[in-house]
């Protein structure tokens, strides 16, 4: 059951609109169920579940390529600790049984996010107040993490999810220091031109973070303890759980992760209903928010973010079309919702991992989908087009440990040359390399789009790659650094 957060909190004196800043998001409160005695319940439900579920995926992890690449090793570790593992499974059972039938049900009242609000010490960015300051800058970033349970990780050629999570919470804190508000922190860029650049740290004054397969709850929470006192409010654990339709049973939620620096004043999710093979365990969907930016003649200035993971096999485009169109239909659906007839919106931006490149024969059904005719791809051309500066952000994951692509600067520079992004991005589906410069497949997006008729203007002015993450995750993470013109 989807029961989306609302707060219409209005400014009770409109000629001082200042007051009403922050706006207090009520509906918007910490625990996804509406009294403590569900959330008892459910924290119980989880805690009789994890040593079945612990050790299953210390199981799986054994039997991942990497563990395997040595057949004496992997010979090893299913007679010792495998063993051991399986027996504690197996003792885990009837707990986990007990576990799963109070778990199931809890669903219906379960709200599909966690909200952390910011500490009382919190500092909110000043409201922005056009035309007084006629252009405002706001940075996005998105990253994939394979922040996956420790045994399914493994599988990607990553391990540790939880030492990874804490070393990524450090580097998130370097764009997390240094934020410019107002026009002092956007340059004068051409419009339609926007450059790109890649770096090796993370895109400073970050505004908004969106991450993607946060899907261990003890890794998101680490992040959370990092991004709240840093960022601001945060939103994880998003998913719908439990027995959908299909059938289904999803067991894993969305692996989505929202941080906002400006107030949040509404969030919703919507679980995709056609994920399938190993993504149907999984709560894919799209989630939702709309923040509070400022104030435009006494009226509230909002933006909107929506954030997604589209279904991950090659060969399921027609999925991820369905899944498009069903994005398209939600963010319209959630912003006419959202949306009172006195706001000015300053952007919508949807911002994720879409599993397709643009680039690639295999993805030609997604690349031609009217998607990219209602949001604007900065690193797109046209279909099979790319800006020259455009990378891809899918890493080889035979080479992630190799010395050079777990250093960040000294990917960032073996990147630069095509060499090095032949040997350290990964190919294309189909395993042959076209002639021409090779790129990478890109399949982290961030789009945006205006309003029509609206006195702000989006435009955008950086797109980032940034290598911060390297032998952290399997791609690379994208900054957007976007600024709004009051006409």
């Amino acid at each position: 059951m989807n029961l989306p957060d609302v707060s219409r909190r209005r400014s009770p004196v409109r000629h001082e609109p200042s007051l009403d800043w922050p706006p207090t998001p009520d509906a918007l409160r910490p625990s996804p169920f509406p009294h403590p005695a569900l959330q008892a319940l459910y924290s119980l439900s989880r805690l009789l579940l994890f040593p079945a579920y612990w050790s299953l995926d210390q199981l799986l992890g054994c039997w991942a390529p990497v563990a395997r690449s040595s057949s004496l090793g992997w010979l090893k570790v299913l007679a010792g600790s495998g063993a051991a593992l399986l027996s504690l499974m197996v003792a885990g059972l009837p707990l986990a049984l007990f576990g799963l039938v109070l778990w199931l049900p809890l669903q219906v009242w379960r709200r599909p996010f966690c909200y952390q609000p910011p500490p009382a010490c919190w500092v909110w960015p000043q409201p922005w107040h056009p035309p007084a300051e006629r252009v405002r800058c706001f940075v996005f970033f998105t990253a994939n993490l394979c922040l996956l349970p420790d045994g399914l990780a493994r599988f990607s050629n990553l391990s540790h999810s939880q030492r990874r999570a804490e070393a990524i919470g450090t580097a998130l804190l370097g764009g997390l220091q240094t934020s410019h508000y107002g026009a002092i922190g956007c340059s004068q860029s051409l419009p339609g031109v926007p450059g790109g650049v890649l770096r090796a740290t993370i895109p400073t004054g970050l505004d908004f973070v969106c991450l993607q397969e946060v899907f261990d709850l003890r890794a998101a929470r680490r992040l959370v303890r990092v991004l709240v006192p840093n960022l601001g409010p945060v939103l994880y654990d998003v998913g719908t759980f439990g027995f959908m339709p299909g059938p289904y049973i999803k067991v894993l939620g969305s692996g989505l992760l929202l941080a906002s620096r400006y107030p949040l004043l509404r969030a919703t999710f919507r679980c995709f209903p056609n994920g399938r093979r190993e993504d149907a365990m999984a709560s894919k969907g799209l989630l939702s928010a709309q923040a509070q930016l400022g104030f435009l003649d006494g009226r509230r200035i909002v933006g909107y973010l929506h954030c997604t993971h589209l279904q991950a096999p090659v060969e399921d485009g027609h999925v991820r079309c369905k899944q498009l169109t069903l994005l398209l239909e939600w963010v319209e659906e959630f912003e006419a919702e959202s949306r009172q007839s006195d706001e000015a919106v300053a952007f919508s931006v949807l911002l994720g991992d879409l599993n397709f490149d643009n680039c690639s024969q295999d993805h030609a059904e997604e690349q031609g989908h009217k998607f990219f005719s209602c949001f604007q791809d900065p690193c797109r051309l046209g279909t099979r087009q790319e800006q020259p500066w455009a990378l891809g952000t899918i890493l080889s994951t035979s080479m992630l440990h190799h010395s050079i692509a777990s250093s960040p600067e000294m990917l960032r520079r073996a990147l630069e040359q095509e060499k090095g992004r032949r040997l350290y991005l990964a190919g294309p589906p189909s395993g042959s390399h076209s002639g021409k410069s090779w790129q990478g497949r890109r399949l982290d997006y961030i789009t945006y789009r205006g309003i029509p008729d609206s006195r702000l203007h989006p435009e955008v002015e950086q797109v980032t790659f940034s290598t911060a993450l390297a032998g952290l995750t399997d791609h690379l993470a994208v900054g957007l650094k976007l600024q709004v013109v009051c006409s």
